[in-house]
């Protein structure tokens, strides 16, 4: 039974980092990150696809990181200087193809790990 458990978040201050881990249990499908604001819908943040190619929204390009370690069978997403604007609920997800910065086909999601940007 395939399963996404992510851990990471937190409170940071502007400008800080923090890094968002996934667990995987299954290679089968591609995996995406995606987030939602406060009043926001869900929004695609990054997405691996299966050239080992990532993808970026472009208001987090330069700032995050997408990176798979598959001997821990864990993806992770780096986010360095941070803004309010990042604050949300980060989801991973596992899917089909990656639309540019967007995971298509979803077949599952991980429950969620907050993010609060604010000093």
């Amino acid at each position: 039974h395939s399963q996404l458990a992510e851990s990471g978040g937190g409170l940071v201050q502007p400008g800080g980092s923090l890094t968002l881990s996934c667990a995987v249990t299954s290679h089968a499908y591609l995996i995406g990150w995606f987030r939602q604001g406060p009043g926001n819908e869900r929004e695609g943040v990054s997405c691996l696809d299966s050239l080992g190619t990532t993808y970026y929204e472009d208001s987090v390009k330069g700032r995050f990181t997408f990176s798979r370690d598959n001997a821990k069978n864990t993806v992770y997403l780096q986010m360095t200087s941070l803004k309010p604007e990042d604050t949300g609920v980060y989801y991973c997800a596992a899917g089909i193809t990656c639309l540019d910065h967007v995971l298509q086909d979803i077949r599952m999601w991980g429950q969620g790990t907050q993010v609060t940007v604010s000093s």
